[in-house]
């Protein structure tokens, strides 16, 4: 509470909180909770009874269970088949040597005894040595010796190998593999990402097999954002997780919360020390033995002012993915506590899609968690949480028509028409995606309609990360839906040389304001196949409109693709500016936040990165914005009627600018459906030179509030019914600059 008397009525003094000592510290002792004490152990004995040939991703474990198993039988066949796949899992727990070992094992018995592998194996099997020097290369230079531009593709001088052995060894596999196979993309592929990593691109590719440079060109100059998560402190090597960037301690400054799918591995809480470094306080947060998670979805779903979160847990693992999330209330005083039993949440599907929506418009918010069900597995729902307003929830999703089962992948709600009541999008993998228009009450209940094909948003068939947003600023909430298919490497290769690609593409939704959408995806120059995860939205150079970042790949090993950031062309098309903004990272992009860390007025950019095979781990990044020189505005919300953190209201910002009015429509949320902004609003004002007037239609409630006078450049707290706002100074502090050779 003291923190947070300082930052209401005296927060000139917030520089020196770390001074201080307030909140916890990265050296204070560990904080245990009896909610906490209790998932923990469940987590760590659900943890220890994972069976490796019930989950893929252990594959460390699959290791010795394969060894223990043995071949199907004595033949060669058997043999090499079995080598082949001990080979694999060694590969993916990062034993490349002696995968490479067990590889060489399996051409042997092919050579030794004639064997005659499909031509799709035997490409596979020279795939994957030539894919142990590159992950051996890997290691030794990205993580062991880890730089500001490693694994940033296309790979500058700044991240190129100083250990050149492993990706030469790579380039003469591949080499010799398209000698033989020329037309193999994802060979010329990888040859071309191996040759970058020492040097030799281009031309040390044959003409033949060269992926110029040219392909991969900015189409517009977003300036070099900074790769700083190691000097920041939050460069914490893991698997694939979620990503939230928020204010949890309530100091005003922005911290860091990140998870990782291993279901043994912890979470970590980064402090925002405010002088452009981070402290991990997890244990002394109360998060010690808080385990696994591929996603985090925040909110204040107890309407005490501060930041809860919510973990999902499970995904992609069908019946190994029976783990529990985990609901954590924010206690005020920098711990969290697990209360997911006490509120009645515990389920075991699953998951790692979620959203926080006040759906009956009660002031309180609910819970919508998309599971998993998979082809011949058993039946895991979507489950529909009501806040009952105590501290529980009741799971209303059957008796309203919501739990369905289907491969749910994302999911996020916005008011898509305009009646004042949040809409429901499900984004399913293999099947047409779900759109729940919000009906209202109806008899007892609440009703909820289906009408995805009558409006026009049910594909793509094979989708991932999903939001609304108004990309363009005309008070409809238009929709971003993920395409999420491709039959290998060589799909993101075809289309990137302006080749026939059978990757799905993503869709973008134009809203038209009368129930229906238009898919703009290719006029708006996104008709590519991008291959997309972990994704959010943001606005890097304070223009005002709002742009987006996708984390790509996926846990094949072979996927090496680049992140893809986009810019808006004030609505009018989206630019690639992955290049010129240093984003395209090569390693596996999973929860994206777009978050000002350091108070300058600009969004920075933090994403988790990692893989989901025990061996596919590396350093989460935060890229540094440089700054573009418009105006900004922040604002936090803080509801009466509406739910406290004002989770769904819709606010117009009316501004003066040069050559005349405009209007910028922006809805408080966390962004998109893998990865969490902040709930303190950042909004771009272009070169307003005044803000006019903010009209805030506050969610559940139906408040109207219009204030006026806001200057540009400033943080602003507003309450429902109020007229004034509060002005909040928070101070101003640079990153840390980034590691180079």
């Amino acid at each position: 509470m003291f923190r947070r008397f300082l930052l209401r009525f005296g927060s000139w003094f917030v520089p020196f909180l770390g001074l201080l000592g307030t909140g916890a510290g990265a050296d204070a002792a560990p904080v245990v909770l009896p909610g906490t004490a209790r998932m923990a152990a469940l987590l760590s004995r659900l943890a220890a009874e994972c069976r490796p040939e019930d989950n893929i991703f252990l594959s460390d474990r699959r290791v010795k269970w394969l060894r223990t198993v043995g071949p199907a039988g004595t033949d060669p066949d058997a043999q090499a088949f079995w080598h082949y796949q001990i080979a694999t899992e060694l590969l993916q727990a990062g034993a490349n040597g002696e995968a490479r070992a067990e590889y060489r094992l399996v051409d042997d018995l092919i050579r030794t005894h004639g064997l005659k592998p499909g031509s799709n194996s035997l490409a596979n099997l020279q795939l994957n040595v030539a894919l142990t020097h590159l992950r051996e290369a890997e290691l030794r230079n990205c993580l062991t010796n880890h730089t500001a531009e490693a694994c940033l593709f296309p790979i500058e001088p700044g991240g190129r190998h100083q250990w050149v052995e492993g990706s030469r060894a790579a380039m003469g596999v591949l080499t010799n593999f398209l000698n033989g196979n020329p037309d193999n993309l994802s060979a010329r592929w990888l040859l071309n990402v191996a040759a970058m990593t020492v040097g030799a691109h281009p031309n040390g590719v044959p003409e033949r097999w060269r992926i110029g440079s040219e392909n991969f060109a900015s189409e517009h100059d977003i300036g070099r954002f900074n790769e700083v998560a190691g000097p920041a402190g939050v460069g914490v090597r893991q698997l694939s997780g979620g990503s939230a960037a928020d204010d949890f301690d309530g100091d005003g400054l922005i911290d860091v919360l990140v998870t990782s799918i291993g279901f043994s591995d912890p979470m970590h809480l980064f402090r925002n020390r405010g002088d452009g470094t981070f402290a991990d306080v997890s244990e002394a947060a109360g998060l010690a033995g808080l385990t696994g998670g591929l996603n985090l979805v925040t909110a204040d779903y107890d309407n005490d002012g501060d930041v809860d979160v919510f973990v999902v847990r499970g995904a992609w693992a069908k019946e190994g993915g029976r783990f529990p999330d985990s609901l954590l209330q924010n206690r005020g005083d920098g711990t969290f506590e697990d209360v997911t039993h006490d509120a009645g949440m515990v389920s075991f599907h699953p998951s790692q899609a979620a959203v926080w929506l006040d759906y009956d418009g009660d002031g309180w918010l609910d819970l919508f968690i998309g599971n998993e069900t998979a082809e011949r597995t058993a039946p895991h729902p979507c489950e529909l949480y009501h806040n009952n307003r105590d501290g529980t929830f009741s799971n209303v999703a059957p008796s309203i028509g919501m739990a369905l089962q289907a491969y749910v992948k994302g999911v996020t709600a916005g008011d898509y028409n305009n009646d004042g009541r949040p809409d429901l999008y499900l984004s399913i993998h293999g099947r047409p995606n779900k759109l729940f228009r919000n009906d209202g009450p109806a008899g007892n209940g609440w009703k909820f309609t289906e009408v995805a094909a009558a409006a026009g948003v049910a594909l793509p068939t094979f989708s991932f990360p999903t939001w609304f947003f108004d990309f363009d600023n005309d008070g409809w909430e238009d929709l971003f839906v993920g395409g999420y298919r491709i039959s290998g490497v060589a799909d993101v290769a075809a289309d990137v040389l302006g080749q026939s690609s059978g990757g799905e593409r993503p869709r973008l939704y134009r809203n038209r304001g009368d129930g229906t959408f238009e898919d703009v995806s290719r006029a708006m120059g996104l008709d590519r196949v991008l291959h997309a995860m972990g994704a959010n939205f943001g606005d890097l150079d304070n223009d005002g409109w709002l742009d987006f970042y996708l984390g790509t790949g996926d846990p094949d090993l072979l996927t090496l693709i680049p992140n893809r950031m986009f810019r808006n062309d004030r609505g009018k098309r989206f630019q690639d500016v992955t290049t010129s903004g240093g984003f395209g990272h090569l390693q596996k992009g999973h929860g994206v936040s777009f978050a000002d860390f350091d108070n300058d007025g600009d969004q920075d950019v933090h994403e988790d990165l990692g893989g989901a095979y025990t061996g596919d781990i590396y350093p989460n990044a935060l890229f540094a914005n440089p700054g573009h020189g418009n105006h900004w505005v922040k604002v936090s919300l803080v509801g009466k009627g509406a739910n406290r953190a004002g989770i769904g209201a819709r606010l117009r910002w009316t501004l003066s600018t040069p050559s005349g009015p405009r209007v910028i429509h922006r809805t408080l949320n966390s962004g998109g459906s893998f990865g969490c902004n902040p709930l303190r609003l950042e909004i771009g004002l272009g070169d307003a030179v005044r803000v006019d007037s903010l009209e805030i239609r506050w969610p559940g409630s139906g408040t109207v509030q219009t204030l006026k006078g806001l200057a540009v450049d400033s943080t602003y707290r507003v309450h429902e019914g109020k007229p004034e706002p509060e002005v909040i100074r928070l101070p101003f502090f640079a990153l840390p600059p980034p590691v180079r050779h």
